[in-house]
């Protein structure tokens, strides 16, 4: 990842989180189940490799179904959560952090009052710090997947929908996987790629509606620690790149 590039928003959004996750209050969760993507970028979506979108922005977002799952002692078994957004035109992905046009979260409505506080505090763990926090939309509606033999019918209440499908890879063999791009955090560290047969958003002042775009699907298993080590991480390479850019403007 172009680190020099990103925001300094990231880099107060990660004290933060560093911060939070160092005070000795913050309670620890886990998740396993099915990562659910779709965005307007051709497939395969350069914005994890640090690239502009094919379009002048990227629009669409990351639904999650929790197979296993807890939140301290709150149990998450077969709930989800969605998160929707759409980068700022002619910006990278990462660049752009801070200042996207919008982000919006979906908690499912099925959570009891514990459940949807859980939730809210996951998704804000494994969603970007796209935009401030008191900018963020949260909705609480019915999130489905039907699995209609290779394509994955993905609903996000009336606002958000999908459907995608995994492409075969080179001589007709197993889909293709990517695995850690530059912009991976531990639950996109590899991921099957596919395309969309539709894609529609009605919500945050947009109406999308697309085909053939880039889709992404993976299980996966994690943790509030691997989310700690990942924010440390970034939170190094921050102050590298803080380092290098006062070096270079001193000389």
């Amino acid at each position: 990842m172009k680190i020099a590039k990103l925001s300094l928003v990231i880099l107060a959004f990660l004290a933060s989180a560093a911060a939070a996750s160092g005070d000795g209050k913050k309670t620890p969760w886990k998740m396993s189940g099915d990562l659910e993507e779709a965005c307007s970028c051709d497939a395969a979506c350069p914005c994890w490799f640090d690239s502009k979108p094919t379009k002048m922005t990227c629009g669409g977002g990351q639904v999650i179904f929790i197979e296993k799952g807890s939140y301290g002692d709150v149990p998450l078994d077969g709930l989800g959560i969605a998160m929707m957004g759409q980068s700022p035109e002619g910006k990278t992905m990462m660049e752009s952090i801070g200042n996207w046009n919008f982000l919006n979260f979906y908690i499912d409505e099925k959570a009891n009052s514990a459940q949807r506080k859980a939730l809210e505090e996951i998704v804000r763990a494994t969603s970007p710090p796209a935009v401030a926090p008191e900018k963020i939309q949260i909705r609480y509606v019915p999130i489905t997947r039907k699995i209609q033999g290779g394509e994955h019918v993905v609903t996000v209440g009336k606002y958000a929908g999908f459907s995608g499908h995994l492409i075969p890879g080179g001589m007709g063999g197993a889909s293709p996987k990517l695995a850690n791009s530059p912009g991976a955090d531990p639950i996109h560290k590899e991921y099957s790629q596919g395309r969309t047969s539709k894609q529609t958003l009605d919500d945050a002042g947009q109406k999308w509606s697309w085909a053939n775009s880039n889709y992404m699907y993976t299980t996966f298993h994690v943790t509030s620690e691997d989310y700690d080590k990942f924010t440390t991480m970034m939170m190094q390479e921050m102050e590298k790149a803080k380092a290098a850019a006062g070096s270079r403007t001193k000389s």
